[in-house]
């Protein structure tokens, strides 16, 4: 897996920050091109001397069980900006935390992230190649994103999102959107509280209600997991591979 590592100006929220990108192995061998998978809260990915809390999502082992199975896709990283990160990740605003930069921050992602990739990468620029994901914040976000129009992202991981952020208004975002197309991973940990559970069953029934059932929708109950990268990290392998799958 080889990285590079660029930092790109945001036009939409007037601040600049780190990307990531990791390259499949064997990339340079090649001319194939690869599905998209973008993160939020890039630096958690794999390198302990920035993750929050010296904890990351373990990318490279994920990864590695994704190429055993013949996947091999191009990752971007794309780095909070530490103070900006609730505000960013928000697409609705909390009466008592603020926040509500959101639909800026993805209309950077697409109009901004997206293009200077499929410039310079070898992409599958189609929303079915194309994956969105992130954990709480990032996960709300990612979610926001999903059903975002237009939105150029088809599938989508969703971890432990922060749905109580604005008073649940994302519950009713998504059952207003008139996307129901793509894939999306769901889950929470069973230790996140009774609320936390409450609100990730909610957003399960109603994305159900929505049509997304079988093969394009997978919701999971982690018995014992807390709201932590370590645990992030043990499901972010199976969540990569649902996404990605054919």
């Amino acid at each position: 897996m080889e990285k590079h590592s660029f930092e790109i100006w945001s036009p939409q929220l007037r601040n600049r920050r780190a990307i990531d990108v990791y390259l499949p192995d064997g990339y340079g061998e090649t001319r194939q091109r690869h599905p998209v998978v973008y993160l939020q809260d890039g630096q958690n990915l794999s390198d302990p001397a920035i993750a929050f809390g010296g904890n990351t999502w373990r990318l490279e082992d994920g990864l590695r069980r994704l190429y055993e199975r013949g996947r091999h896709p191009i990752v971007v990283g794309v780095h909070n900006t530490g103070e900006a990160r609730l505000g960013e990740y928000s697409p609705f605003p909390d009466r008592r935390h603020g926040g509500g930069e959101g639909e800026r921050y993805v209309r950077f992602l697409i109009d901004t992230v997206k293009p200077r990739i499929d410039s310079a990468y070898r992409t599958r620029r189609g929303r079915g190649s194309t994956v969105i994901g992130g954990s709480s914040m990032g996960g709300l976000i990612s979610l926001y994103a999903f059903f975002h129009r237009p939105s150029p992202f088809g599938r989508a991981i969703v971890m432990s999102p922060s749905i109580w952020f604005g008073e649940r208004e994302v519950l009713r975002f998504v059952d207003r959107a008139r996307q129901t197309r793509g894939r999306i991973y769901l889950d929470v940990g069973t230790a996140e509280g009774e609320e936390t559970m409450r609100d990730a069953r909610a957003l399960a029934r109603g994305l159900r209600a929505k049509g997304f059932i079988r093969d394009t929708f997978k919701y999971v109950e982690a018995q014992g997991h807390q709201h932590r990268e370590a645990d992030w990290a043990e499901r972010f392998p199976a969540a990569l591979e649902f996404a990605l799958r054919s």
